[in-house]
């Protein structure tokens, strides 16, 4: 497994791949990784014949200084495990490697009106910053594919939307949420959940899912909406928010079309995100 550290170096072994044929399939995360990573990177070697996979904790999209700082750096176990998968190379590079003009003086890419609800009204800037990198990045891999996970729902579409505006040759693939086993979405933050906080964070997949089949028995989208946020925070939640929305594009649910039903909600210091799915809106 090559690790490499310089914009350079990753493009000259893109090259040397590509002019043999290969297809390269690009995973990017900001390291901590876990089994819902790891998920992400056997579906990319099921679908290339060579797996790029980059660890960079962007600070562009944390709105936050101090969900930045707290956010853990775990390279050495990161990299074991990454080999342990068979990944080709992992591309780790420094803030001043990415951003050597600083985190203002950039040119930054952002999918309007889309990127501007929900997580993007709570957390200003946040997509701003992970469509820079993404972009940023898969010019640097020039992947073929590049996968993502459905827990970022909103994240997954405004990907896509950015890849179909501006004509990146990549095919997003996406892949289900991996969960623990009492239903507690995989995601990095969760280690930081002290042990009272970890029993209670079970619950905001719990009233998702149960919201979403209050839905498909024909429930009023905007009553089930606020029922949800009561209920989280009856259970000790500080809900941002509950929102039932069209799966294609986070609009309005529509009647005969796929929805989904998207939660944000903090215990302490810990924001935590999940949505579930709906196959078809009920009439």
């Amino acid at each position: 497994m090559h690790i490499v550290t310089t914009i350079p170096e990753m493009q000259a072994r893109v090259r040397l791949w590509k002019q043999v044929g290969l297809r390269i399939a690009f995973v990017p995360t900001m390291g901590n990784l876990h089994a819902g990573h790891l998920d992400l990177v056997q579906a990319a070697r099921e679908a290339a014949d060579r797996v790029v996979v980059s660890i960079f904790v962007n600070p562009l999209q944390f709105d936050e200084a101090e969900d930045f700082a707290a956010y853990p750096r775990t390279l050495e176990a990161d990299l074991a495990k990454l080999a342990e998968c068979g990944v080709d190379a992992v591309f780790t590079p420094a803030e001043e490697t990415l951003y050597p003009q600083g985190r203002q003086d950039i040119t930054f890419v952002e999918v309007p009106g889309l990127g501007e609800i929900l997580e993007g009204a709570h957390r200003p800037g946040h997509f701003r910053g992970v469509t820079t990198v993404v972009a940023k990045l898969f010019h640097i891999v020039q992947p073929e594919v590049a996968v993502f996970g459905e827990k970022d729902f909103q994240q997954l579409l405004i990907v896509r939307r950015m890849v179909a505006d501006l004509d990146f040759p990549v095919t997003i693939l996406a892949r289900p949420t991996v969960r623990e086993a009492d239903g507690l979405a995989m995601s990095s933050r969760n280690r930081r959940l002290d042990p009272g906080q970890r029993r209670i964070a079970t619950a905001l997949y719990r009233v998702l899912r149960e919201t979403a089949e209050a839905l498909r028995r024909g429930g009023e989208p905007a009553a089930l909406e606020r029922a949800a946020m009561a209920r989280l925070e009856a259970a000790g939640f500080r809900p941002e928010y509950v929102a039932i929305r069209a799966a294609a594009d986070l609009g309005p649910p529509r009647p005969g079309t796929p929805g989904v039903v998207l939660g944000a909600a903090r215990l302490g210091s810990v924001r935590l995100i999940d949505n579930v799915q709906i196959e078809t809106v009920t009439e």
